[in-house]
């Protein structure tokens, strides 16, 4: 489907997020995500607010990919979060996201952010993909969305 098997952290992922505001639900993955990686969540919060606030990350369909290079990676790394409620991510299509998916790359690799980016990106430009994340019922459902080897029909 969308193999970001070296993408996702399994202790980062959060099958159903209920929080009030964008910022909310950014600071609980960020807190995921640090936890998960063994990262201060502060910086990893304030690196992912920092860029939030220079453009929405919503993608449409749904979706965010909130981002941020952060010092002190060796390698980009990711969390996924189901929003119940959808929350505003300043989609161009003007939905809100329920499918999130923070992704934070090292600072001195630009290359390799804007790879794993585009690896989301189409992941979750996906229908089958976002069908089924929102179908997922638990965490193991949803990392093995992002684990199973993707297909050769690539786009």
């Amino acid at each position: 489907m969308s193999d970001l098997r070296d993408l996702i952290l399994p202790g980062a992922v959060l099958a159903r997020l209920s929080a009030a505001n964008k910022r909310q639900a950014l600071q609980t993955m960020a807190e995921a995500l640090a936890s998960a990686a063994k990262l201060d969540p502060r910086a990893v919060f304030d690196a992912v607010m920092m860029r939030e606030r220079l453009a929405g990350t919503g993608v449409g369909e749904g979706a965010a990919i909130p981002h941020a290079r952060l010092a002190g990676l060796d390698a980009p790394i990711g969390a996924f979060a189901r929003l119940d409620p959808p929350i505003d991510f300043d989609a161009l299509d003007g939905r809100p996201a329920d499918l999130v998916f923070m992704l934070l790359a090292p600072a001195d690799k630009g290359g390799d952010h804007l790879k794993a980016l585009a690896r989301v990106a189409r992941a979750l430009r996906r229908a089958d993909v976002r069908e089924r994340l929102r179908a997922a019922r638990g965490s193991d459902e949803v990392l093995a969305v992002f684990t199973a080897p993707a297909h050769s029909d690539a786009a």
